[in-house]
């Protein structure tokens, strides 16, 4: 896995930002989390090595993400039933696995997304066209952070920056997410998906 997915996951591109806007607070930016159950769109991912990674990306709160990345690359990350997998074509090998709760992007699956709890939020910043929020697991800062950019009305998550507890960031840029989708189970599946990739 590269080192982007060992963390789970996408410059931000200014893609018609408002000239400006409220800083957003953490209650509303946890509220508009925990109302964001399904989701699916695209995403640029820069990776810690420079190079660009391009992609389908599918949300399903709590505790579910699906990152299909396109042709050359043609790999898999799929959280789900509390574990990370990560599928690459290229290893004769099955899928490296970790828990979820050990990768930052797990305080955006939660099913509680409550960013004012004592010691979670270590950064809360406007520019006045969007809101950046960095995140961190306040019992395992160790885990790594998550620094997320969202812009106002209405409230959107645009990019997150995940670094991971070796220390490696990997930016990840949404586009074109439509929320509220349906979305199948089967996704999610690891062992489905180990299924079908041995086949």
């Amino acid at each position: 896995m590269k080192n982007i997915r060992l963390s789970a996951a996408f410059a931000f591109t200014l893609l018609a930002l408002p000239a400006s806007a409220q800083e957003l607070s953490l209650a509303e930016i946890s509220s508009y989390l925990n109302q964001l159950q399904t989701a699916q769109g695209g995403f640029t991912q820069i990776n810690s090595d420079g190079t660009i990674s391009v992609g389908e990306i599918f949300i399903k709160r709590p505790g579910r993400i699906r990152f299909e990345y396109a042709p050359p690359d043609d790999s898999m990350v799929i959280a789900g039933g509390g574990q990370v997998a990560i599928f690459d074509p290229r290893s004769n090998t099955p899928p490296d696995r970790y828990p979820l709760n050990q990768t930052p992007l797990s305080i955006i699956l939660a099913a509680n997304v409550d960013l004012g709890r004592a010691n979670m939020v270590t950064g809360h910043t406007s520019d006045g066209a969007t809101t950046t929020v960095t995140a961190q697991d306040p019992q395992h800062p160790d885990y790594g952070s998550i620094q997320m950019v969202f812009t106002g009305s209405p409230v959107e998550l645009r990019q997150w920056i995940v670094t991971d507890n070796a220390g490696t960031q990997t930016t990840v840029i949404l586009n074109d997410l439509a929320t509220g989708v349906r979305i199948d189970e089967g996704k999610f599946n690891i062992r489905g998906e180990m299924a079908r990739w041995e086949n």
